[in-house]
């Protein structure tokens, strides 16, 4: 019986990393961005009765919320069995005093501190690389002292091509932060209209990607476009649109991303979120 025990634990042991990975199914989550509208006529607490409607559990909303502190957040979603693995924070507060961010990641129950735009005027820069890495490569230590993980979401305006064949400022951005305290969250869409093709990027920096941004680009709507900007008619319900989304979260759950945020940007996101969560929920690879 040892002996057979012993061959158990040893035959576990030998299973790769990506096969112990759990179903993307059980961490289908919302950005609260989806629900801008709401929030701003009838405030936070009518977004997250949205979200329990729809049996989402895992949130990504903002370390600060308007009227509301983090505790009462907190509150909020305890109170409707909701979590917030994840917020955003923005650029301007990674070069203040992070302790008042750690406080409210702390009271919010997030793991994960994600910035979610680099301030630039026209087209992206190699010093606004070099200057946003060192910012974040400093933020990222500072979180990790903290017991949290900070990272950056890409939104397309960063895969303006370099020197090297193949390469674009994306690249130099990633190579340049520290992968022991800086992870990347993925935008679907931003990257797949940027020009960049999301299952490359999650293969290339498999170690890097902790998160996805779920959402679609209308089939006849242009790409290839490194500018960070799409009219909102563009966005479309998940699995309506462009994105090959078999390969891309086949991918994504095969390198270990933890969590895959529905963000819906389109016009009538109370239609198109049942929408977006009912294809997630079916599909199968």
């Amino acid at each position: 019986m040892k002996i057979n025990r012993l061959l158990v634990v040893m035959s576990l042991a030998l299973i790769s990393h990506h096969q112990l990975q759990a179903d993307f199914h059980d961490h289908i989550g919302l950005q609260l961005w989806s629900l801008r509208a709401t929030a701003l006529t009838k405030g936070l607490p009518a977004s997250l009765d949205f979200a329990k409607k729809w049996g989402v559990v895992e949130l990504e909303g903002a370390l600060v919320t308007p009227n509301m502190t983090a505790e009462q957040v907190r509150a909020a979603l305890d109170a409707r069995g909701l979590k917030m693995p994840s917020a955003h924070v923005q650029y301007a507060e990674l070069t203040k005093d992070l302790a008042p961010m750690v406080r409210a990641a702390k009271a919010l129950g997030v793991s994960y501190v994600i910035c979610p735009w680099i301030p630039h005027q026209g087209a992206f820069t190699p010093e606004q690389i070099q200057q946003a890495a060192k910012d974040f490569n400093h933020a990222g230590e500072v979180f990790r002292a903290a017991g949290l993980k900070f990272g950056y979401h890409p939104h397309g305006y960063e895969l303006i091509p370099t020197a090297t064949a193949g390469e674009t400022l994306l690249d130099d951005l990633i190579r340049a932060t520290n992968p022991e305290t800086v992870c990347y969250q993925m935008d679907v869409f931003w990257i797949y209209h940027g020009g960049g093709d999301p299952v490359k990027l999650l293969n290339k920096y498999s170690n890097r990607w902790v998160s996805l941004h779920v959402k679609d680009i209308r089939r006849a709507a242009p790409y290839g476009q490194p500018t960070g900007h799409a009219p909102d008619t563009d966005n479309v319900a998940v699995g309506a649109g462009q994105i090959n989304w078999p390969a891309v979260i086949g991918t994504a759950q095969k390198i270990g991303v933890g969590y895959y945020f529905i963000e819906d940007e389109t016009p009538a996101p109370l239609e198109n979120v049942p929408a977006s969560l009912a294809y997630l929920r079916q599909l199968k690879f």
